[in-house]
């Protein structure tokens, strides 16, 4: 093999001080001075197992909610350092889209949801769904506070339209699951775990509830 083939690139060369170092903020400010997102994405679906982790990692620091079609495939990756990297990455970016001030209240009605004041969190995505309709996380999260409140059905709907806005939004298909487990239709939470583990592999406690679900109901 000639000496070309051992040549580590830039990408990967920053990835491994990053490994080294466990300086993310550093390999996230050389990169971006290296890389556009567009290259990132383009590496990230085509470069090798350590430029995939590279370009993906450095992804979910840099780039918007444009690369949510990137990020959503990348969760399916050979590679699960990849697939992790992404899932950690579709987190981040999901929560960038809107304007600055949507994003801001987004990130109260995340916090709100977290402390369990899940009122306050209906209150709060609902008003932003009202100014922004096509904003997948606000729905997705009024999902969460209407779970977490006991409304069900308005969940699964909230799901359902996260879903139509985000086909890659593996956490409202894992909630619609849980929704129909509350409403004692099994075979409808089988299909949504299904779903959301056909978008995103690594969801260990979701394959779980298929496991169980499948067991008691037979694999069909």
């Amino acid at each position: 093999m000639s000496e070309p083939a051992f040549r580590l690139s830039l990408l990967e060369l920053l990835y491994h001080d990053y490994l080294s170092k466990k300086r993310l903020s550093a390999f996230v400010e050389q990169v971006s001075r290296a890389y556009t997102v567009g290259t990132l994405e383009g590496l990230a679906e085509r470069g090798s197992r350590l430029t995939r982790r590279a370009a993906v990692l450095a992804l979910g620091h840099l780039a918007e909610y444009s690369s949510n079609d990137v990020l959503g495939r990348a969760l399916r990756d050979d590679d699960r350092g990849v697939r992790t990297f992404a899932e950690d990455a579709l987190r981040l970016i999901w929560r960038r889209a809107g304007s600055k001030a949507q994003r801001k209240e987004l990130d109260k009605i995340i916090r709100a949801n977290t402390a369990r004041r899940y009122h306050e969190a209906l209150v709060r995505a609902t008003a932003v769904i009202a100014e922004a309709p096509d904003l997948a996380e606000a729905w997705n999260q009024r999902a969460i506070a209407h779970f977490g409140l006991g409304a069900h059905a308005e969940s699964i709907a909230d799901c359902h339209q996260a879903l139509e806005l985000n086909p890659y939004h593996f956490g409202a298909a894992a909630g619609l699951g849980q929704c129909y487990l509350e409403l004692g239709k099994p075979r409808l939470a089988l299909e949504s775990f299904r779903r959301a583990l056909g978008l995103n592999p690594n969801l260990e406690g979701v394959r779980a509830n298929v496991a169980a679900l499948e067991r008691t109901l037979g694999k069909k």
